[in-house]
């Protein structure tokens, strides 16, 4: 479980600063999309890692199936959010990358959701 945590929290740095990087200089820069597929490959990792060890999870059932069903979509939207930045990266197409940029919030406060999940079932 714990190296699972390590993949997943290494995405939400990776994927962060790809994130704010792209909203803040309000430029898609391959740097950027390079952590947006790193972001993705260590969260797919690390959710595959945690997988193995569900058996030991201490959420219950419903919060389990929540947290799940959260993260594959989270990951589904992240690997689509990664195609997008390549094909916005290398057809230049600025109507495109405008869409792309506000998506680029969307899904980062999306994938926020599974990744925060867990820690505010178990304080209620």
């Amino acid at each position: 479980m714990a190296l699972g945590m390590y993949f997943v929290t290494a995405a939400l740095i990776t994927y962060s600063i790809a994130v704010w990087g792209e909203q803040i200089t309000n430029d898609l820069k391959s740097s950027f999309v390079l952590m947006f597929c790193i972001g993705v490959v260590c969260d797919a990792t690390g959710t595959l890692l945690m997988m193995f060890d569900i058996g030991a999870s201490i959420l219950g059932f419903w919060d389990t199936v929540f947290h799940i069903l959260t993260g594959l979509a989270a990951i589904l939207l992240m690997l689509i959010h990664a195609i997008w930045a390549i094909r916005v990266l290398t057809k230049g197409d600025e109507v495109s990358a405008a869409k792309f940029h506000r998506f680029s919030k969307f899904v980062w406060l999306f994938w926020l959701i599974p990744f925060f999940s867990p820690m505010v079932s178990l304080m209620f």
